[in-house]
């Protein structure tokens, strides 16, 4: 699914960005908007992300403490388990979002002059 900005004001970005949520068969879903990223849907992308990557570090600090006590059981630790694979599912796709708006080789701007040159 992509979702295009209809603001005919600003630029498009040619690149979609992967946004931090899949559609009901799973599926990845896209926004195509202007490359200042401040559209309405892309703020909240923004904020998703941000909570999909504390949640990660709550549970990476939970895996350390359950992981260091001896007397964790093996449903605790599938639990455990399930939960960082989805954790890390969740961090990859930003990563690979966040990655993919980065500017590609031989796709960067004129070095700016040094001042007082």
């Amino acid at each position: 699914m992509i979702y295009k900005s209809h603001d005919a004001t600003t630029p498009v970005t040619d690149r979609p960005r992967l946004l931090p949520w899949s559609n009901l068969d799973g599926n990845p879903c896209y926004l195509v908007t202007d490359d200042s990223g401040t559209s309405r849907l892309s703020r909240m992308a923004d904020d998703v992300e941000a909570v999909q990557l504390d949640m990660a570090v709550d549970l990476l600090g939970h895996a350390v403490d359950l992981l260091g006590d001896r007397k964790a059981t093996a449903p605790q630790l599938r639990f455990l388990a399930a939960r960082l694979a989805e954790s890390l599912h969740d961090v990859h796709r930003i990563a690979r979002s966040r990655g993919a708006r980065l500017s590609l080789p031989g796709d960067h701007r004129p070095p700016e002059e040094a001042p007082g040159t």
